[in-house]
């Protein structure tokens, strides 16, 4: 059955299931509120409960042992070191920890909704584009069906700011460089759509004037945090890692383990606190990771670049449109071809669909369809049945199969897309058809 088949299908269930009153309330601005302060109201008062009794959870453990310690190291026991992230991740840390340790969840959960609050008000321009609010409904489905790999990491911070960002996108390229550089530097994969809006911006200076500038505040923060000479710790900090459990091309080796062939093993790197598979070749694809990934974020490039030239000599490139696509698809990348597999990088996946869906709902709910199945599948392996899976259980091991099996699709959906952007027919011509 194809995705248009079955969203047709949803629409009328839709229609016949519920009332039009509710229909209506559904895309009224009363009802996109009280369904965002629904979804981040469960959220909250979990966080609250949590932190009333003293405690946190998941990796704002790490985060709090960060704030507490002042980001020293030698003050920390056994805890990884901050410098995992680039510096200006720090400053949330050091936000949330401002009041103590005791409330330091809740505020950590609180700044992400703001976040989010922020990135569903410029999605939907404060509530008076109706025509976004699908888009809106579906941001918050996937961030509820996300749940805590969202709330309790940096990526959680990251993905609104970048949501923000593809809002304001090629029309505005100095706002969404400066949000996309500060997200840059508090965790990496904001870079990818970085190298996308300077190939597609007409005033590309301008993207490069505000990641310097926001660089520089960057700079300013090590400084004053007496830690300059560790500004770039980042980009080391992880490079011997081997390969991942929940990695897209670890899946061989994943069920080679659960199989019991050869010498391939599940294990615990307890200096990352990663699980990881070890087996013969392992050590070669690790070492060969960064290079593919290298050339896959090249390969997109030229894609995107073959595009921009070809719309602009048949006089319709739709710069907003590659920016979208090629978004996507050089994220889709950066998780396909990474030797890294952490469940919270699908949220990365998010803010360029959301966006997408806005511009041109038709072709972009595809991608959201597969996304919703991605986030499924991988609440389903983290955190539910993540012991399972690390114990060599089949069924979970192929519930991984089936989530990465649905990246390297999104993957070529994308990058397929990004293909067609890049006829000699008008990309407007080209949206205008799908509509």
């Amino acid at each position: 059955m194809s995705t248009d088949t079955t969203f047709e299908m949803l629409a009328r269930l839709r229609d016949r299931l519920l009332p039009r009153k509710w229909q209506a309330w559904w895309g009224s601005p009363r009802g996109l509120l009280t369904g965002f302060v629904g979804v981040h109201l469960v959220f909250l008062v979990f966080a609250l409960v949590v932190s009333l009794s003293g405690g946190a959870f998941s990796d704002t453990h790490i985060y709090r042992a960060w704030a507490e310690a002042g980001f020293d190291e030698q003050n920390l026991d056994g805890e990884p070191t901050p410098w995992v992230y680039p510096v200006l991740a720090l400053v949330p840390v050091a936000l949330a920890g401002l009041a103590g340790p005791g409330p330091f969840f809740f505020l950590w959960v609180l700044m992400i909704t703001v976040l989010n609050g922020w990135a569903v008000g410029r999605l939907t321009t404060w509530g008076r584009d109706r025509h976004a609010y699908p888009a809106a409904w579906w941001w918050l489905g996937f961030v509820f069906l996300m749940g805590w790999l969202g709330f309790a990491r940096v990526d959680g911070l990251t993905a609104p700011l970048v949501l923000v960002a593809l809002v304001h996108g090629a029309a505005h390229p100095f706002i969404a460089s400066v949000l996309l550089s500060a997200a840059t530097w508090m965790k990496v994969w904001p870079a990818a759509v970085v190298l996308t809006l300077l190939t597609v911006a007409r005033r590309r200076v301008r993207v490069l004037l505000a990641g310097l500038l926001v660089s520089a505040a960057a700079a300013g923060v090590a400084a004053a945090m007496g830690a300059l000479p560790r500004l770039f710790d980042f980009l080391v900090q992880q490079g011997d890692r081997g390969m991942q459990l929940e990695a897209t091309f670890t899946t061989p080796w994943l069920w080679l383990s659960v199989l019991g062939v050869g010498a391939s093993r599940m294990y615990m790197n307890t200096e990352i606190n990663s699980m990881q598979v070890d087996g013969p070749g392992t050590e070669t694809m690790a070492v060969l990771m960064q290079p593919l990934l290298l050339l896959a974020a090249a390969v997109v490039t030229l894609l995107i670049v073959r595009g921009l030239r070809n719309g602009e000599r048949s006089g319709g490139a739709d710069r907003t449109e590659l920016l979208l696509a090629g978004s996507l698809t050089m994220v889709t990348a950066f998780i396909v071809f990474n030797k890294v597999g952490s469940p919270q990088f699908m949220v990365w996946l998010a803010p360029a669909v959301a966006v997408g869906l806005t511009h041109n709902w038709k072709a972009w709910r595809v991608p959201a369809a597969m996304l919703i199945a991605v986030a499924v599948a991988t609440f389903l392996v983290y955190p539910l049945f993540y012991y399972e899976l690390s114990h060599n259980n089949p069924v979970m091991a192929l519930v991984l199969t089936l989530r990465n099996a649905l990246l390297v699709l999104l993957l070529w959906w994308s990058a397929r897309r990004l293909y067609g952007l890049g006829t000699r027919r008008p990309a407007t011509a080209l949206a205008a058809k799908e509509n």
